[in-house]
């Protein structure tokens, strides 16, 4: 057994996780709570937590943790019209199958489009630097991702690349999700990824402001049962504070070289999340001096004409409410019938974060 099998087993011992499910049988808590992550959507439902917490009065949504998924409408399409309009278009791999309005990147990509799949920032610049075609890359994602492309635009990338920031910080998300009060939540787990960035104290307003616990956790079945573990402690005890479960990898102050990093390129805008009226300052947007290599500036008078286009969510679709928490991917009429990952409907049914596809490949029909 290699090292990392060894640390794998500790993180998924049952006899540990029983006791933890015991622990939380005793406080007879009846408590609903939300997660932001897919790692964290997928670990549930894979190894079968979700209807071992039920059992024990423990209600868990997703909520709009999976970037594919609340990247919106509009910029979908913006995407789609630039690469119909002759540019290199390069985006993750998951983006490729998400709709448009009436197609997606894979269906420009068939009609001759320059659409390629990358597994990285670098990716895109080393294409755009081996020919002289204008390339732009679709940076999705949060706090996790953002440095990277943060470091390429602060080194100066070749002068035909830009970027199409859908990029999102996830705080004021949270904030957006307590606000709309449309889901009673008792406590927060929040992501790994972006609290390794991020640190912890970027989420202590939250817990002050309205007095909701919440817990920093890891992505094994064990960091998640803990996590819970840790809210469920806090609820019984009228707590409503700060934990960080993934401490052996988490900080308080985060990683504070990335931090000034996306500090130095980007600076927040208010945007719209997909299911979200605008959400202030969650956006990152590329700051002026570094407007060269942002592709709604580049190809402003392109982009231009969807401003006269209406925005909405495919015809049945609930992905929205999905991502508020509001219902499961199951309740979605849609689900597992005219929404499948090979004929998605909706981008949670795209990503392999998205809670419908992670309940579809793990539950089917």
């Amino acid at each position: 057994m290699n090292k990392t099998d060894v640390k794998q087993f500790r993180y998924r011992d049952n006899e540990m996780a029983n006791r933890i499910v015991d622990e939380l049988r005793r406080l007879d808590l009846d408590m609903t709570i939300m997660h932001v992550c897919g790692t964290h959507q997928d670990t549930l439902v894979r190894h079968g937590l979700e209807g071992m917490l039920e059992r024990v009065g423990v209600h868990i949504r997703q909520g709009p943790g999976c970037p594919v998924c609340v990247t919106t409408p509009r910029e979908i399409q913006e995407i789609i019209t630039l690469a119909k309009n002759g540019v290199t278009v390069t985006a993750f791999g998951d983006m490729i199958k998400v709709p448009g309005l009436g197609s997606s990147l894979e269906e420009a990509k068939g009609k001759g489009a320059d659409v390629r799949i990358v597994y990285s920032i670098d990716d895109a610049v080393r294409i755009a630097g081996e020919n002289d075609d204008e390339t732009v890359f679709m940076s999705v994602g949060f706090e996790t991702t953002s440095p990277s492309t943060a470091s390429v635009i602060s080194r100066g990338p070749p002068d035909n690349f830009s970027v199409l920031s859908c990029s999102r910080v996830v705080p004021p998300a949270l904030q957006a999700i307590l606000e709309m009060g449309e889901v009673r939540l008792q406590g927060l787990i929040e992501p790994g990824h972006v609290s390794t960035i991020i640190g912890t104290k970027p989420y202590e307003y939250i817990s002050e402001r309205y007095s909701i616990p919440q817990v920093i956790a890891g992505f094994e079945p064990l960091d998640l049962l803990m996590g819970v573990l840790m809210l469920a402690r806090q609820v019984d005890q009228g707590k409503a504070e700060v934990e960080n479960e993934y401490s052996r990898v988490v900080r308080v102050e985060g990683n504070t070289r990335a931090l000034r990093l996306m500090d130095q390129v980007f600076e927040l805008g208010d945007v719209e999340w997909r299911g979200f009226p605008v959400i202030p300052g969650s956006g990152q947007v590329l700051r002026a001096e570094y407007e060269e290599h942002d592709a709604r500036k580049r190809f402003e008078d392109i982009l231009e004409a969807l401003d006269d286009m209406v925005f909405s969510e495919p015809e049945g679709c609930l992905c929205g409410e999905v991502l508020r928490g509001i219902i499961d991917s199951r309740e979605c009429p849609l689900f597992g019938s005219e929404c499948t990952p090979v004929n998605p409907v909706g981008p949670c049914m795209v990503s392999n974060e998205g809670s419908c596809n992670i309940a579809y490949r793990y539950g089917g029909t």
